[in-house]
């Protein structure tokens, strides 16, 4: 069975992103891209809703080829190019997906089932970056099997909190880790209903 794994950024005090969806306010560092890089190479598949499709869409295809770019950078657009896209969403069509014609959009109503499939199929991880919405209706479905919350030393103070609800689900670390000139705390949770 397939890992469907959760990869976040989250602020100091469980925000996921700041006033108005405001990501940028997020306490990013290098950290950020190393781990985000590694788990692109560790899957094959990536879970995202309508609103984070669009910002990646609209964001990494031309950074490929931006030799301004940090390589690492490049690396990743390379990698979310390349990975298969599973939107889940009601109103994108595949008119809709820009240059990433390996993307499949999965309506609301069949997305728990669809999902399911995905785990029970072949191949590697199944990540979801970003797709706060998302996430959190899978973990409360018994979806998810690992978060990973990236930890940053941000108060955000208004904004998203990470979590909708409190999901009826037990949580138990595995990992945690930093990165040498890093502010940002990697913590990796195996979850079980």
């Amino acid at each position: 069975m397939r890992k469907l794994i959760v990869c976040n950024l989250m602020s100091l005090d469980g925000r996921y992103s700041g006033p108005d969806g405001d990501v940028m306010v997020m306490p990013f560092d290098h950290g950020f891209s190393e781990y985000n890089a590694e788990r692109l190479r560790a899957a094959d598949t990536m879970l995202l809703g309508r609103t984070s499709f669009e910002g990646f869409r609209d964001y990494w295809p031309p950074v490929a080829d931006d030799s301004e770019a940090p390589p690492l950078e490049r690396e990743i657009s390379r990698l979310n190019g390349a990975i298969d896209k599973v939107v889940v969403s009601d109103t994108l069509t595949a008119d809709q997906t820009g240059p990433w014609h390996n993307t499949r959009i999965v309506p609301r109503a069949d997305a728990h089932k669809r999902i399911t499939e995905l785990k029970n199929g072949p191949g590697r991880d199944i990540l979801v970056f970003g797709s706060h919405i998302l996430w959190n209706d899978l973990l409360a479905h018994g979806l998810v099997d690992e978060l990973h919350f990236m930890i940053g030393p941000g108060v955000v103070g208004d904004g998203v909190p990470a979590f909708e609800s409190r999901p009826d689900v037990s949580l138990r670390l595995v990992d945690t880790r930093t990165w040498d000139g890093s502010s940002l705390l990697l913590t990796c949770y195996a979850v079980s209903s």
